[in-house]
């Protein structure tokens, strides 16, 4: 492809992401995201749209509001930064057609939904879910799936389904012998979509792939002596790696192995 597909890439996904921070704040407060328009959260005062843009205006701005001067959050030039190199990579890798557009939506659903879990331990439903009808919805040009329609759509379906029971068959029992919740009801709904977007093949990577990196990521904890053993981490983020790897690489179980 032209170079200038990858600059547009970029930008777009810069732009993208600055959205992003609008979802990522707003939906779990419940307020709407397209009014009021962006303000600070310490004075509300209107951003200027010079003070709006993705990435540059952190640093031009130094960090801090330009009128009472609080700390802006470190997160969003982080979210806009990540979403623009993670645009640029899924159209890097898969090209420009219909499962791209479909792969960069779910792609935007993880970056939102990982951080909201992150900081809040919850998976809001309109992406979990979402995610398991977006899944059936387009099932016909999902590369991960082959054969006839109604063959393609019973992979996807029964992926779904599949990964809701199975797993809440597991969150069942892990709770039964731990005395607690061993797993979130939204990680439940996001694997139905999982299985839904890459069917069982894809499912099994995803849980393999998300698995070793929330066991990476608990070892970092156990090093830096932060407590891991009391401390509940969230697994929405993981499964979105493993998610993410599956829409760009699909039907990958077989090079894991």
């Amino acid at each position: 492809m032209e170079p200038i597909i990858y600059i547009f890439s970029l930008i777009f996904g810069a732009i993208i992401g600055s959205f992003l921070n609008v979802c990522i704040y707003r939906i779990p407060e419940n307020i709407s995201l397209w009014w009021p328009p962006s303000t600070c959260p310490n004075c509300k005062t209107r951003i200027k749209f010079y003070d709006n843009i993705p990435v540059l205006s952190y640093f031009i701005l130094r960090g801090k509001c330009r009128n009472c001067k609080a700390k802006i959050s470190l997160q969003y030039p982080i979210v806009e930064a990540l979403t623009s190199l993670l645009t640029l990579l899924v159209v890097y890798v898969l090209g420009l057609n219909y499962w791209t557009a479909i792969a960069l939506l779910v792609t935007y659903c993880l970056i939102i939904l990982s951080i909201i879990d992150f900081e809040l331990y919850i998976i809001p439903d309109r992406f979990s879910i979402g995610l398991a009808i977006l899944g059936l919805l387009v099932f016909f040009i999902n590369p991960a799936f082959a054969g006839s329609l109604s063959a393609k759509f019973t992979q996807s379906l029964v992926g779904g389904v599949i990964g809701f029971f199975g797993l809440w068959g597991l969150a069942f029992v892990g709770s039964v012998i731990f005395k607690k919740e061993a797993m979130g009801g939204g990680d439940i709904k996001l694997i139905a979509g999982v299985g839904t977007l890459t069917g069982i093949s894809g499912l099994i990577s995803t849980l393999i792939i998300s698995s070793f990196a929330a066991l990476v990521y608990y070892a970092v904890l156990a090093i830096l002596k932060k407590n891991p053993q009391d401390k509940t981490i969230p697994f929405g983020p993981f499964i979105s790696i493993g998610l993410f790897i599956n829409i760009l690489f699909p039907n990958n179980l077989l090079l894991l192995y």
